[in-house]
């Protein structure tokens, strides 16, 4: 009887140690191959040209003492993010109101009342560079533009990528980020592995079908024209079904769910996204 209950105890080690291994597969996966290329810039109220020049005369400033550069670091290397604090809106007070969607680390996100992200401490800096209180308006991404091409707010900085129809609400800055969309997969896919470039990697999703494929992306954002295809761009879009979400986040936990085959985001939030959707499992 001994023998039977040890031998039972050493199968159950066994299987436990085979799932605890198991549990290490990440659930995600970015395959690190851009699938376009792409430049980030901010976008300023067409009645302020004023302040279009400020902001391009400030990128330069920033690029060239090295600002910029350590802003980077804290969200891609060692450095520590730095909390930023938006103030109430104040008609009566020189402020400079800044159009954002907090939902796209590391460029803009929020940790309880502050705001973090590469964008936002650009804000902050531009905000004290011009002597005005700097006050954040998180939305939906698709109303950022809109919302500087109706005079609500002074400025756009959301990860924006330069594109014609945009430039009906907004006048574009110097660029001072280049991105790319990459493509997000289970963390045990493997049909990818074997790619080297961008055409490798399309050659496998023009492949699918609608009925068979479901691909998500973030609304209003380049992942969404990748998709479903946008002449400004040059995109023929892909056979598959286009499943938009309001930010990349759920469009991952569906993928994690399993209602997704694929995501295709920005690169940098790609990135963060599946690290930190990981490290939950």
């Amino acid at each position: 009887m001994k023998k039977l209950l040890a031998l039972a105890l050493s199968v159950l080690m066994i299987v436990a140690v085979f799932a605890g291994c198991g549990g290490n597969t990440a659930a995600t996966k970015v395959i690190e191959i851009g699938l376009t290329t792409e430049d980030y810039a901010f976008g300023v109220d067409k009645d302020q040209p004023e302040l279009l020049t400020q902001v391009n005369a400030f990128i330069k400033e920033i690029k060239d003492n090295g600002k910029f550069e350590e802003i980077c670091n804290k969200y891609f290397g060692d450095g520590t993010p730095t909390p930023v604090t938006s103030m109430p809106l104040d008609e009566t007070k020189d402020q400079l109101v800044v159009a954002t969607n907090a939902a796209f680390e590391p460029f803009e996100y929020t940790e309880g009342d502050k705001y973090l992200g590469v964008d936002m401490e650009i804000a902050a800096l531009l905000a004290e560079k011009l002597g005005k209180e700097l006050v954040i308006s998180n939305m939906d991404f698709d109303a950022v533009c809109l919302s500087v091409g109706q005079h609500k707010c002074d400025i756009a900085m959301a990860g924006l990528t330069i594109k014609e129809d945009r430039k009906e609400h907004v006048n574009f800055s110097d660029p001072y980020y280049n991105a790319a969309q990459m493509l997000i997969v289970a963390g045990d896919n493997t049909e990818f592995d074997a790619c080297k470039t961008a055409d490798d990697v399309t050659k496998i999703l023009n492949a699918k079908t609608k009925d068979t494929t479901k691909v998500g992306y973030q609304n209003g954002t380049t992942g969404q024209f990748y998709v479903l295809g946008d002449a400004d761009w040059d995109f023929p879009g892909l056979p598959v079904n286009g499943v938009g979400y309001k930010n990349g986040s759920m469009a991952v936990q569906d993928l994690i769910n399993g209602n997704l085959d694929y995501v295709i985001i920005d690169s940098a939030p790609a990135k963060c996204i599946t690290e930190k959707m990981n490290a939950l499992q």
